[in-house]
């Protein structure tokens, strides 16, 4: 098809009025509106597709939010436990407690004998009776050391190795805590968070791009008529856009359904393990500026997938 000459200053005039610029744009705004409401099963489904697609990577994102605020809140303890063989004479565990409480890799240091020991093992189990029966105690003496924060775990398992070749020592335990683990996990869920955005933000960019290239396909008679009439691209583009920015609107309201949801049926039994640390379950990140967000990501996706659709499927029927 020849293409017809087509300057600006044919069809839409650069130089009309403000307001009436803002009346087409609403104009056009009010026909995508309505271009989706008649076809209200096909945009469902677009948006429950876009939806899924912002769902998991920001479900990913709220997860690791919600491990560093865990562990930005524990407390625990990042040392060892040196265990000392039974009827080891008690100055030598207390002469080692000494010399760790002077090491500078170590914040605190107690001893435990086996007395206290043994009233400890009372308090927790219950059964007084049963190791009163036993006669001796056959608990050893034990020296438990806190590391301070910085300390990394390579180091303090270099003292620990020192440690096993003490008198009297029978064994050593570094106490790796979980909050290390916490944070391999939450450097995992962070990578995985990206790998799973990048290929999800893809597909929502393609599932808004098809959706426009149909819908492009739909006014094709309309669109060429434009374009003998003079539009400009810019022009004939501008309804697409908006259908993008509905689509990925949609999309992001159904995400932030979905998380909601989730969260809404994970809160009883996170509950409940919470409460079994003697810790209360408190879910963050998820709160009107994180649904803003999610609703401009997928609006941004919307709209991009949109303009990739008219810039190749205008070009493809020589309008562009």
């Amino acid at each position: 098809m020849a293409r017809s000459p087509r300057s600006a200053d044919i069809w839409p005039t650069p130089r009309r009025p403000w307001d009436a610029g803002l009346r087409d744009r609403i104009g056009m705004a009010r026909d995508s509106v309505a271009f989706v409401s008649k076809r209200l099963a096909g945009t469902l489904l677009v948006w429950l597709l876009i939806g899924i697609a912002l769902a998991l990577p920001a479900a990913l994102h709220l997860l690791d939010r919600n491990l560093a605020e865990a562990a930005g809140d524990w407390r625990g303890t990042h040392g060892f436990s040196v265990y000392f063989q039974v009827g080891v004479d008690a100055k030598t565990p207390a002469d080692l407690a000494r010399r760790l409480a002077d090491e500078e890799d170590i914040d605190t240091v107690r001893l435990i004998t086996p007395d206290e020991g043994l009233a400890e093992l009372q308090l927790h189990l219950g059964a007084t009776d049963a190791l009163e029966a036993l006669g001796e105690n056959p608990l050893p003496a034990t020296v438990r050391a806190v590391a301070r924060p910085d300390v990394p775990v390579l180091r303090l398992e270099l003292l620990a190795g020192r440690l096993k070749s003490e008198a009297g020592v029978d064994a050593v335990v570094v106490e790796k805590t979980w909050l290390e683990r916490l944070t391999a996990i939450r450097t995992l869920v962070r990578r995985a968070a990206g790998m799973v955005a990048a290929l999800l933000g893809v597909a929502a960019v393609l599932i808004s791009s098809a959706t426009v290239r149909l819908a492009v396909l739909v006014r094709l008679t309309e669109l060429q008529v434009r374009s003998l009439m003079g539009a400009s691209v810019r022009f004939m583009r501008r309804p697409f856009l908006y259908l993008g920015v509905i689509y990925g609107f949609g999309g992001g309201m159904v995400a932030a359904m979905l998380l909601a949801a989730a969260l809404a049926s994970l809160e009883a039994p996170l509950r409940r393990l919470f409460a079994s640390y003697g810790a209360e379950a408190l879910v963050v990140g998820f709160d009107g500026v994180f649904v803003l967000a999610l609703l401009g990501v997928g609006v941004g996706l919307g709209v991009l997938g949109a303009a990739l659709a008219c810039r190749s499927r205008l070009r493809e029927l020589d309008i562009a």
